[in-house]
């Protein structure tokens, strides 16, 4: 008697979403040394003292703090936040996917919750809202790549449970501002959650900034989700965190896996904090080098949105692939989405000069 052997089958909502594409490294170019530009990276290595404290943490053999405690006591001290208020985990996307497992999913009967984010954003949101159980809506972008709050608001539902705002907007670049917000925040209903995702906050020099602390304090249905992957350098540690009120910040909490944050990772964070004002000098060097490249590439007639991260936008449209082809001849990396543009992430004053050098060759420039 035969037997058929099948394997098990995944949920169905994992095979409907779609992959995550981590940035790829640059081609080995001979007599060129290569410059990864493909995933918004720091290009300085830790400073000294956080280097010296990822020395001091290495007890491999027991596990860090459940809740990232001490982690939590310096960001509350920083920040003026309570402690009560802030939940860390392994990376921000690691804390996002907290949030939406607490405030997003399916509900009795299984009707899908909906969650609002704006497109194109950070391509993992629509996989995380998937394995939540949860129905994304996508919302288009502005022409000039900005969140279109006026329809964000449009697509809200009685089945809406979340929004999530990217701020400044990877890979466009823009970032919301203030006066914006508040004006949004006045119309969304009390019983969603917003979602204010600051990964590239230390980089915004808008005028009317985004003060999402403040805003947490005065809106219990706002979270601010941040990272010290990208302005502190420490990618590879994974560690993020968000503010929010207790209340909404116990029920992320409780479904957290506990242990998520290494010591190691916490003991560089913290030490982060301590050098702060020398983290912001090099954030400071690299917003310098984005006002440079941005202003060169504009003068020779690229279109390009305004730029508020550590990267800034080629609207290239279909020739996004073809552009980072290119790129990989030069010995760059760059990050193509197909039909819609190439981000570029700030890199050293060499590899800058490399891009400048490259959109000054490219046949399709000056959109």
């Amino acid at each position: 008697m035969s037997t058929v052997c099948t394997a098990p089958r995944p949920r169905p909502e994992l095979e409907r979403l779609p992959v995550y594409r981590a940035g790829r490294p640059p081609a080995d170019v001979p007599g060129l040394v290569g410059h990864k530009l493909s995933s918004n990276e720091n290009p300085f290595g830790p400073l000294p003292e956080v280097a010296a404290a990822v020395r001091d943490a290495f007890a491999l053999n027991r596990y860090p703090d459940a809740t990232a405690a001490p982690l939590r006591e310096a960001l509350a001290d920083v920040l003026s936040a309570p402690l009560d208020g802030i939940v860390a985990g392994a990376g921000s996307l690691d804390v996002l996917n907290k949030i939406l497992a607490a405030f997003a999913g399916r509900r009795a009967g299984g009707t899908p919750d909906e969650v609002i984010f704006a497109w194109r954003s950070f391509e993992s949101y629509p996989i995380s809202v998937g394995l939540s159980g949860a129905k994304s809506v996508p919302v288009p972008l502005t022409p000039e790549g900005r969140h279109d709050l006026d329809a964000f608001l449009a697509a809200i539902t009685d089945r809406t449970r979340v929004i999530i705002l990217c701020t400044p907007n990877n890979p466009t670049g823009p970032a919301l501002s203030g006066t914006e917000l508040d004006a949004f925040l006045e119309r969304v209903p009390a019983d969603i959650l917003v979602v204010i995702d600051e990964a590239y906050v230390e980089f915004v020099r808008e005028p009317d900034a985004v003060d999402a602390l403040a805003t947490v304090r005065d809106r219990p249905n706002a979270v601010a989700l941040r990272t010290f992957s990208k302005a502190q350098g420490l990618a590879d540690l994974r560690v993020g965190y968000a503010v929010g009120h207790p209340d909404v910040i116990a029920s992320v909490q409780r479904g957290a896996v506990p242990f998520a944050v290494s010591t190691v990772g916490q003991a560089a964070a913290i030490a982060s904090l301590n050098a702060m004002p020398r983290v912001l000098e090099r954030v400071e060097a690299i917003v310098v080098e984005r006002e440079r490249v941005v202003a060169e590439l504009r003068s020779r007639g690229w279109v390009i949105p305004d730029a508020q991260g550590n990267f800034f936008w080629l609207p290239l449209g279909e020739q996004a692939e073809a552009f980072a082809d290119a790129a990989l001849d030069a010995a760059l990396s760059v990050r193509a989405f197909p039909g819609d543009g190439v981000r570029i992430s700030i890199g050293s004053p060499e590899a800058n000069d490399r891009v400048l050098d490259l959109c000054g060759h490219w046949a399709g420039a000056a959109a």
